[in-house]
C-alpha cells in the first residue's frame, strides 16, 4: 500500500512544500496539512506502517529524520532538531521510539 492510497496527493504536495524550508517543520500542522486528523484509527494505523521502514513496530529517530520522504519521494530530510522534536512528541513512554499507540 502507497501512502497515496491513503491520502490525497495534493494535500501531501501541499503539506511538504509547506514545510521545505530547513527548521520549519512543524508535526501538528503537517499532520493536519496532509489530513490525517479526517483519518479512522485503521487508516492511521496504516500510515504508521508504511513509515515504519524497517517493520520493527516502532518508529525510531533514525526513520524519523525521513518522515517527509515517507509521504514524497521529494520530501526533504527533517534537520536533527526537528527529528528529536518530533520524537519528543510522539515518544510517549521515553524508550527512544514511537509505537502506534
Amino acid at each position: 500500500m502507497a501512502m497515496r492510497d491513503l491520502l490525497s496527493a495534493e494535500e501531501i504536495e501541499a503539506a511538504v512544500g509547506a514545510f521545505s524550508a530547513a527548521e520549519s517543520f512543524c508535526h501538528k500542522k503537517f499532520f493536519e496539512m496532509v489530513g490525517l486528523k479526517k483519518k479512522s484509527q485503521e487508516d492511521i494505523k496504516k500510515i504508521f506502517h508504511i513509515l515504519d521502514k524497517d517493520q520493527s513496530g516502532f518508529i525510531e529517530e533514525n526513520e524519523l529524520k525521513f518522515i517527509l520522504k515517507g509521504f514524497t519521494p521529494n520530501g526533504r530530510d527533517l534537520s536533527d532538531k526537528e527529528t528529536k522534536t518530533l520524537l519528543a512528541a510522539g515518544d510517549k513512554d521515553g524508550d527512544g521510539k514511537i509505537g502506534t499507540d
